[in-house]
């Protein structure tokens, strides 16, 4: 892997993680972003069953493109002897297991942190799971879907008629940020305290975090936000206005002040400002639909760009309606100069940088992997000989 010339901060931290799908791999990405060396553990032959999502970046998967980058891919089937001696040499030396296999699996295979931390006490585990290590939801199969249901997510986005998910994947986005700044906290504690901890990240309760909004405006048995599509469910004017020649630019009020200045100069009707209709964001929230026939009476008149030259001329917050095209051509991502390349085993993509420009270091973007590219190299460090290598690859995998 490639050496920065400025130090990361976390160079010289050791990841190992059993991951696939989203959750896990996420959070090493982030970990490998800040320089961490990620030894990404993978079944032989298929590896993260996330590889086969699709095929949309030139023959490999969507998914896996995005989150696995910057990692070395050592394939063993842990169920092996061999495979689990030599996962159990890694584990003696790193300073962090990622895991985000089936629940209790882990465990079953003795890689609980009880069990890992009397052979390496410095050792920080981390598990994610759907519902976390105990309680009666504990061994419920859990996916990204599944979770944004049992968080109520679902109740509050989409249509009055449909409701609808999240177009990526939340909960798994979610629980892997969480297990991420985890994972950074514990290692700034055990620099104090010299030990290691475990980490229990649960995507309910990821999602439950997110959810606090909507759970406070519905607390103590009060109504909760309704669905209202692309539009604010408690804020309005704040969504999606139709124009005159069929663009839809999308803008958003945050006070009384913006409310005036939207009545005086983008409607050119200051009186709609004191109609007592709309004259406090409640009674705005209360009469949509006569607000909205009003603004778009307005907007029937413009094209999408006068609109947005008046919301602008305004100091009203507005923004296109991008689609995925869009935001690859996004002007402000390439002015900022965001993008860079990364190879991949069928050559080089785009990237974006993570978010954050940190003046002290650069952030490391280094291949996507190729399943157990990294195995006999790993190996090798570990004082595997080339003909240990050879039989450990040859035995059959174990069922």
């Amino acid at each position: 892997m490639a050496i920065s010339e400025r130090p990361r901060p976390l160079d010289g931290i050791t990841v190992v993680s059993l991951e696939h799908a989203v959750a896990a791999p996420f959070c090493t990405r982030q970990l490998a972003d800040l320089g961490a060396r990620v030894i990404k553990v993978e079944r032989p032959g298929s590896g993260d069953f996330a590889r086969g999502y699709d095929q949309r970046v030139q023959g490999q998967s969507s998914h896996f493109t995005w989150i696995n980058r910057s990692k070395e891919s050592l394939a063993l089937d842990v169920k092996q002897p061999q495979a689990k001696a030599a996962l159990m040499q890694l584990l003696a030396t790193a300073d962090v297991l990622v895991q985000n296999l089936a629940p209790g699996a882990a465990a079953r295979m003795g890689l609980s942190y009880e069990a890992l931390k009397a052979h390496n006490p410095k050792l920080i585990v981390c598990d994610i799971s759907g519902y976390g290590s105990d309680g009666p939801y504990r061994d419920k199969k859990a996916y990204d879907l599944l979770i944004q249901s049992e968080a109520g997510f679902l109740s509050i986005t989409g249509t009055p008629d449909t409701p609808s998910k999240a177009g990526i994947s939340v909960a798994d986005i979610a629980a892997g940020m969480y297990a991420y700044t985890n994972i950074l906290s514990a290692l700034l504690l055990r620099g104090r305290t010299g030990e290691g901890s475990h980490i229990d990240v649960s995507m309910l309760e990821a999602m439950g975090e997110w959810m606090g909004y909507p759970m406070y405006y519905a607390f103590d048995g009060a109504p909760p936000p309704p669905r209202t599509g692309a539009s604010h469910a408690s804020i309005y004017p704040y969504g999606p206005f139709a124009a005159g020649d069929g663009g839809t630019v999308m803008l958003g009020l945050q006070n009384e002040r913006e409310w005036k200045a939207f009545c005086d100069s983008v409607l050119l009707r200051p009186e709609v400002a004191t109609d007592a209709r709309f004259d406090s964001n409640a009674r705005r929230n209360q009469h949509r639909a006569e607000l909205q026939a009003l603004i778009l009476r307005e907007f029937a008149q413009l094209s999408a760009a006068q609109v947005v030259e008046r919301l602008d001329a305004a100091g009203i917050a507005n923004a296109r309606v991008n689609d995925m095209a869009g935001l690859w051509a996004h002007p402000q991502l390439a002015a900022r100069g965001r993008w860079r390349s990364v190879a991949t085993p069928v050559g080089e993509v785009p990237a974006l940088l993570p978010p954050g420009v940190n003046s002290a270091f650069d952030y490391r973007l280094d291949p996507v992997p190729a399943v157990g590219q990294h195995t006999a190299a790993i190996l090798a460090e570990l004082g595997w000989s080339a003909a240990q290598v050879d039989a450990l690859q040859a035995a059959p995998q174990a069922t």
